[in-house]
């Protein structure tokens, strides 16, 4: 039974009994554990840009003074994440099947007459194997899905690959009373797409990954008992 306990977390549960969930510490997120750099296809290494003689202008530079963007490890951008996505799917199918077969030899090679005084005096002799068959299948499903997400977090550049783009990971929590709302964020960005005021939009983040969920006392109400769900899982029927 101790080891039942340990391994279903009961015993912190019962811990945090009258007590507000904690919040996670602030920590490097190269140091998280599970924590995997980003390796994607590079082009060849550019030549680093050159300035002009007596000239103000830099090469590849996108404005006379420094730029404030996100551009190294540890700047900070904001990311919003603004999703209206809405489908609806209907698929409707209809088929069906009918056949019939009769087969007749004449006397069944002499064995007819002995089957038929076994039979009904009604029984024909020229019909004796008949087959019918017939099948009818109907299929309709429908699907609605309506979503809407507006969200604004804080990312940490975490890496920058070798073409220039940056990898970036942010986590918001937020407690009120007894439930704590835990945002995720991750996925890899330009720094072309870095607007002035140091935004980028959700659309323009690739292999980008948001998790919104929550943990509480609300949260654990609504899931499953840990026997049910085991239940679930085993049960085929």
């Amino acid at each position: 039974m101790p080891l039942i306990l340990c391994g279903c977390g009961i015993p912190e549960r019962l811990e945090m009994i009258g007590k507000t969930p904690p919040l996670t510490p602030i920590e490097n997120p190269v140091a998280v554990a599970g924590y995997q750099p980003v390796s994607l296809p590079m082009p060849p290494a550019a030549e680093a840009p050159s300035a002009g003689a007596n000239s103000l202008w830099r090469s590849g530079a996108r404005a006379f003074f420094k730029d404030q963007r996100a551009r190294d490890v540890g700047d900070v951008l904001t990311v919003r994440v603004t999703m209206a996505d809405r489908a609806q799917l209907n698929n409707e199918s209809t088929r069906s099947r009918k056949s019939s077969e009769d087969l007749g030899i004449d006397s069944m090679f002499g064995v007819a007459g002995t089957v038929q005084d076994m039979l009904s005096d009604e029984s024909d002799d020229g019909d004796f194997v008949g087959l019918n068959s017939q099948s009818t299948n109907r299929g309709r499903g429908t699907v609605s899905r309506d979503e809407e997400i507006r969200l604004s977090v804080a990312a940490v550049v975490t890496q920058v690959l070798p073409n220039g783009n940056l990898v970036i990971r942010g986590r918001q929590e937020i407690r009120v009373n007894f439930e704590v709302r835990e945002l995720v964020l991750a996925g890899v960005v330009r720094p072309q797409d870095i607007t002035s005021e140091n935004t980028i939009a959700h659309e323009k983040i690739a292999e980008l990954r948001v998790a919104y969920g929550g943990r509480g006392q609300i949260t654990d109400v609504q899931q499953p008992r840990y026997g049910q769900q085991a239940l679930d899982i085993l049960l085929p029927f």
